[in-house]
């Protein structure tokens, strides 16, 4: 039934597999699948062309169907990643690094290098020279789990 379907398509048959595959990322976004889709538009396009060349085989095709489908999105990738210019907040996901440079007065004392903050509605966990609860502190740094401080002169 699909090989009958197949050849009685043709060479629409990539333009059908494009089609759906753009459809499915529309339903899966990740900006993937797109340049599959593109790919396989393309092979149907050099397939109007080809399609009664002894060269065009379904071997032929699938391998520069897969090859292209690497070439295409390894170029979409860098053209959308090049758009990706900068932006007017930077930090917007990154909260940690968002609040270096902040004050805030120890909650709770560091004691071997760790104390306890409240910036906002959340408290940290801090890391820096033991100092006295109620001392304050500046944020310096974020290493991924708590905040670096570092007393304020």
């Amino acid at each position: 039934m699909i090989q009958s379907l197949v050849s009685s398509l043709g060479p629409w048959n990539w333009w059908l597999l494009g089609l759906v595959l753009l459809a499915a990322e529309l339903a899966a976004p990740g900006m993937f699948l797109i340049w599959i889709g593109v790919a396989a538009i393309i092979i149907g396009a050099a397939s109007l062309a080809l399609w009664d060349q002894a060269l065009w085989t379904w071997q032929n095709q699938l391998i520069l169907f897969a090859a292209l489908s690497v070439v295409v999105t390894l170029i979409g990738r860098r053209v959308f990643a090049a758009r990706e210019g900068a932006t007017d907040e930077p930090l917007l996901n990154r909260r940690g690094d968002s609040l270096v440079g902040r004050t805030a007065s120890l909650a709770e004392p560091i004691r071997n290098g760790r104390g306890r903050i409240k910036l906002d509605d959340t408290w940290w966990s801090v890391s820096g020279p033991d100092l006295p609860s109620g001392m304050k502190v500046r944020v310096a740094a974020w290493n991924g789990r708590e905040l670096v401080v570092e007393p304020v002169a």
